[in-house]
């Protein structure tokens, strides 16, 4: 996997992508519907901006039937790693990052429920 400094910049520099990816490394995993849910967007943005971080190498996924799960790529290199946790580390106490969190605890539904059967 090799992302370059200039790809990951532009990654983090929006704003959906960026809380997609703080939602990915405090969960694990997610399906769309549940940050969906969270972000209060629409499905095909969410899954637009999915898409380019798929592209980018940034999360993979994995489908379990009609369902597409995501998750933060685990062969990203160390450095750019360093980069996402450092970011996410300082903004996840900020709106509206820390509504985002707080949207997808109280998610009723998640996945095993009716959001992802």
């Amino acid at each position: 996997m090799n992302i370059s400094a200039d790809q990951l910049f532009k990654i983090l520099g929006d704003l959906t992508r960026l809380r997609v990816l703080l939602l990915l490394s405090r969960e694990g995993e997610l399906c769309v519907c549940e940050l969906t849910h969270a972000l209060d967007e629409i499905q095909p943005k969410i899954s637009r901006h999915l898409a380019l971080l798929r592209e980018a190498g940034v999360v993979l996924d994995r489908r379990q039937g009609q369902w597409i799960y995501y998750r933060l790529n685990p062969m990203l290199p160390a450095w750019a790693r360093a980069v996402l946790s450092a970011t996410i580390d300082g903004v996840e106490q900020q709106i509206p990052f820390r509504d985002d969190l707080g949207a997808l605890a109280g998610m009723a539904n998640r996945p095993g429920g009716a959001c992802c059967t």
